[in-house]
């Protein structure tokens, strides 16, 4: 699964990564993104990449009510296509999630220990995501879900899931306008490979998701 990640890449690295031709607004930082915060994610409209944010817990169209978010945070993929809180979202919803590293929690016999992860090779990356509209008398939101695996060789000594990471190359791939028959986009990341990843220790602090400082990134022993 994920449910922490990072965001410490300042707006001019993010326009210039990405390929964006307009700033971000309101854009800010954090060392430890949380579900039901806003998350800085990019859609493509048809004519060009936008970068905006998207409330993380994906509320369908369909919802009742907005609290179903909190239990859509992540959305396995091996499934997305079949789902119907999901699968229209694989055929014209898909969004990149940014990030510079994430948070899982390994289980020990005394606790569980978080870390950190990163990729080795690049500093900035896309999580594979889907978002949608939610209205409801007067009130309008704009939500997403990051979209999960079975972990890969790296990852297996620290959870069974991970969040999908895109290959830079198929980043643009991921969000292209034209509609994709549900199973097509299942497909598309079925066939991307992983990068390399580093991970390691860092303490509590970052357990509170009220807390958003450097010491949630600083390494223990």
């Amino acid at each position: 699964m994920c449910g922490r990640y990072t965001l410490l890449a300042d707006e001019l690295e993010i326009l210039e990564e990405f390929e964006l031709q307009e700033g971000i607004e309101s854009f800010n930082q954090s060392y430890n993104i949380a579900p039901g915060q806003n998350v800085l994610a990019i859609i493509h409209d048809g004519n060009k990449k936008r970068a905006g944010y998207l409330r993380w817990g994906l509320v369908p169209s369909w919802a009742k009510d907005e609290k179903i978010g909190y239990k859509m945070i992540n959305s396995r993929s091996e499934t997305a296509d079949e789902k119907p809180s999901f699968k229209n979202l694989m055929s014209r919803k898909r969004c990149l999630i940014i990030a510079d590293s994430f948070y899982e929690w390994k289980k020990t016999e005394q606790e569980k220990q978080p870390k950190r992860i990163q990729l080795k090779d690049r500093k900035l990356f896309a999580f594979a995501g889907l978002w949608d509209k939610w209205e409801q008398e007067d009130q309008t939101l704009f939500t997403c879900t990051i979209l999960t695996k079975e972990a890969n060789s790296f990852m297996q000594d620290i959870h069974h899931r991970m969040p999908i990471i895109l290959p830079k190359q198929k980043e643009d791939e991921w969000i292209q306008p034209n509609q994709l028959q549900p199973e097509k986009a299942k497909q598309l990341l079925q066939h991307m490979d992983d990068e390399d990843f580093t991970a390691y220790n860092v303490g509590n602090h970052v357990n509170a998701a009220k807390n958003n400082d450097p010491l949630c990134i600083d390494p223990i022993a």
